[in-house]
């Protein structure tokens, strides 16, 4: 299928409904009260529906009042929190061929795949998935870089199941009028770019990149004596791929978008910011107040009303009898302090669980976990979310790291050969140092773990290499690194210096 055709509706109205709900989602992830009840105004049907009664954001604000609403912004602190279970260690990338492997980490580390990772990962949360995306600029970067980019502006396209090619768009420009909008195809074996001048809801008619300077600077990379468009990759793989949340879609079981965090969960932040708005309310209040008889007023003059000087230390007398009671009175309302609290407390727990995580990783429990085997105890649901995800993310992160290996190769950056790499994620919740000091030293003073061994154990990212040379460096200063004296004069395997000093092989005897 090519790019669009001239005044086509934009976006495409099969999207309208998944759009939709990524702009809710979106707009609790913002955090921005006038994002969230404007994604919240109700339907003319649904605001007149008899007995219906409208949630918090729902309701209509009146203009002639101050705004006390307030917002908690947990659905961004779930979104961090799925991405931190995700990525906050990055994963490890292994291939089997060692010019591979050191390529391949070489574009992890300088295209700063970990934090590319922790963004698609916060951002697939909220808006149901994210897109990784191969790309490359020649003039600025000799390697290939892996990108993300949000679900709320890509038209996919499905068969039996598999993602066979993407739109991706972004608005370039807009004078409150017109719009121009860049399109970026991506299919097997081609890029094409186009770039519109249209409406907000029609994409218009298409205008050379070159009119825009958003996208000048594309048409040095597409094909010579081409269209005009297309950019050839030269592999047979698409050079996008996406990653869905969690799936299935409650709403849409068929959709293959996958779901929000958020999903089913939004009536909960709805509660919650009515419970804490509630709460501010009693502390507005609450504030100490004066009612004092009318004598005590200071006249401002015609037109001017009267006030009450609270620094004024002597009276006036005013014509009341002392025991008459009148005079100046308190006026203070409680503030439902515990109420509130555990209401909060309750609506925030619910949410979280509903989302598929523990209280605990949101630091809810007051108990503090001492070691790692405590912490994901307590954080059993959290982990069991963060297992099915990294389930939907290990494949398709394989698929385009083995893009962007091939795509590295065939640009000229490298002459690697790609493979696909295996994926291993990273621990969460990492072992407390003292636990592991404390394990060691029992083991060793037991006599049940040898020196490699325990290095391992200290270190479980190190290469055979690296524990091998700190084995030695432990044995030396130890002075446990002592060569056997029936070998000297010998020479090869088993001669003093070599051995545990040199990383060799033990003599089997003498």
């Amino acid at each position: 299928m090519p790019l669009p055709e001239n005044d086509t509706p934009w976006p495409p109205p099969e999207m309208a409904t998944a759009l939709a709900s990524m702009a809710t989602d979106d707009a609790w992830y913002s955090g921005d009260r006038d994002r969230i009840r404007r994604a919240h105004q109700p339907s003319a049907e649904r605001a007149t529906e008899t007995g219906r009664r409208l949630r918090f954001w729902e309701r209509p604000r009146r203009l002639d009042t101050p705004d006390y609403s307030l917002h908690i912004p947990l659905p961004g602190d779930i979104a961090t929190t799925s991405a931190d279970l995700l990525f906050s260690e990055p994963p490890t990338l292994t291939v089997d061929g060692t010019e591979t492997q050191a390529r391949l980490d070489e574009l992890a580390e300088a295209g700063g795949l970990a934090n590319t990772l922790l963004e698609a990962g916060e951002v697939a949360a909220a808006l149901r998935g994210a897109y990784l995306r191969v790309t490359w600029h020649q003039d600025l970067a000799k390697r290939t870089l892996l990108t993300t980019h949000h679900a709320d502006t890509a038209v996919p396209e499905w068969t039996s199941g598999f993602l066979t090619a993407v739109t991706f768009w972004r608005e370039v420009s807009a004078d409150g009028v017109h719009v121009r909008r860049h399109l970026e195809r991506h299919e097997p074996g081609r890029i094409l770019h186009a770039l519109y001048e249209g409406t907000k809801t029609n994409l218009g008619r298409a205008v050379p990149l070159t009119e825009d300077p958003a996208t000048a600077d594309l048409v040095d990379s597409l094909d010579a004596g081409g269209d005009g468009q297309t950019i050839t990759t030269g592999i047979d793989r698409l050079t996008a791929g996406y990653v869905k949340n969690m799936g299935p879609d409650r709403r849409d079981r068929r959709s293959p978008l996958g779901r929000s965090d958020f999903q089913g969960v939004d009536h909960l932040f709805h509660a919650l910011d009515e419970v804490w708005t509630s709460w501010m309310r009693d502390i507005r209040l609450a504030r100490a107040r004066l009612i004092v008889p009318s004598g005590y007023l200071t006249n401002d003059g015609p037109g001017q009303g009267a006030s009450f000087d609270l620094d004024r230390e002597v009276w006036s007398a005013i014509n009341a009898s002392p025991t008459s009671g009148e005079g100046i009175t308190e006026n203070q309302f409680l503030i439902r302090v515990d109420e509130h609290q555990r209401t909060a407390e309750a609506i925030v727990r619910q949410a979280v669980k509903l989302a598929g995580y523990s209280a605990q990783s949101f630091g809810m429990d007051g108990e503090t976990a001492v070691t790692a085997t405590e912490v994901v105890a307590r954080e059993r649901k959290s982990m069991i979310t963060r297992d099915k995800k990294s389930r939907y993310w290990g494949p398709v992160l394989a698929d385009m790291l083995e893009v962007l290996l091939m795509m590295d190769a065939r640009l000229g950056f490298s002459n690697v050969t790609p493979e696909r790499p295996k994926i291993e994620f990273g621990d969460s919740v990492s072992e407390d140092p003292k636990s592991v000091a404390e394990t060691l030293s029992l083991l060793a003073q037991a006599q049940a773990v040898s020196t490699e061994t325990k290095v391992r154990i200290l270190r479980p990212d190190w290469d055979d290499t690296a524990v091998r040379e700190e084995t030695d460096r432990i044995l030396k200063e130890t002075g446990q690194a002592v060569n056997d004296p029936s070998m000297t004069g010998a020479e090869g395997p088993g001669a003093p210096g070599f051995g545990r000093q040199s990383g060799g092989e033990q003599p089997k005897g003498a």
